[in-house]
């Protein structure tokens, strides 16, 4: 939803999934046939610690993949066809404030329903335990300072996509926790998810945290450059208004 330009943090997160693919596997490679060890303790681990067959676990992973889908979808119907704004009678303040509740909402829910899915997840022995509770702590902690200090800085129509509402800042926000990482909030809400899995030692919640950061990073690669066509429009006009008072 917000970004600053600066260079982006590597992933935090790296998440391997096995899918039980042995029938296609094995003319292909033959050391992955189903008698493979290594197949064996693969698909053990999946079994035992990551039950795919819960349905709110693809309830949580659809619920990642919906928000950031939805609020780019909506933004860019405002900014193309003020579409939100003609809903409030052309106070686009208002649509902006509507929007803003409306993700923040979306948040809650899903939020609610990755606990869900972790507390319906089996535990991992190796993530639990005082070490993995306290990174647990740091991870979460580490999280909600980017995620709300980057909503201070920018304030309600900075963090929740103004710019497409017209409503644009003034200069770049480039202190904390901008000159950090380009992103602090969706970062920041990427620590969040990881230090909700180590809490409830779930291998589970290491799947779907690895699923937002790849939603992140893709939502980023649409806003990143969208913003920051805005506001070189914006200063396009500046200097054509310039030019037309000389």
């Amino acid at each position: 939803m917000c970004s600053s330009g600066c260079p982006t943090l590597p992933s935090p997160v790296c998440v391997c999934v096995t899918v039980d693919l042995d029938f296609a596997l094995v003319p292909f490679f033959p050391a992955h046939s189903s008698n493979s060890p290594v197949l064996v303790a693969e698909m053990s681990f999946i079994s035992d610690y990551v039950d795919i067959g819960q349905p709110v676990f693809w309830l949580s992973a659809a619920s990642i993949a919906f928000n950031p889908l939805f609020w780019n979808t909506a933004a860019r119907s405002e900014y193309h066809n003020k579409s939100i704004t003609k809903l409030f009678g052309g106070k686009s303040l208002y649509g902006c404030y509507a929007l803003a509740v409306t993700i923040f909402s979306l948040g809650i829910v899903r939020d609610s329903i990755y606990e869900r899915a972790l507390r319906s997840q089996p535990t991992h022995p190796l993530m639990q335990g005082p070490v993995a509770e306290a990174l647990a702590v740091a991870l979460f902690a580490s999280g909600n300072v980017l995620v709300l200090t980057s909503m201070y800085a920018l304030g309600v129509t900075g963090t929740y996509l103004g710019d497409y509402f017209g409503m644009l800042m003034d200069d770049m926000v480039t202190g904390f926790p901008f000159n950090v990482c380009s992103a602090p909030m969706y970062y920041g809400s990427t620590l969040s998810f990881l230090g909700s899995a180590l809490w409830f030692g779930k291998p589970a919640g290491l799947v779907l945290t690895g699923l937002v950061f790849v939603v992140y990073k893709i939502a980023l690669t649409y806003e990143d450059p969208f913003t920051a066509g805005i506001y070189a429009e914006r200063e396009r006009k500046q200097k054509a208004e310039g030019k037309k008072a000389r």
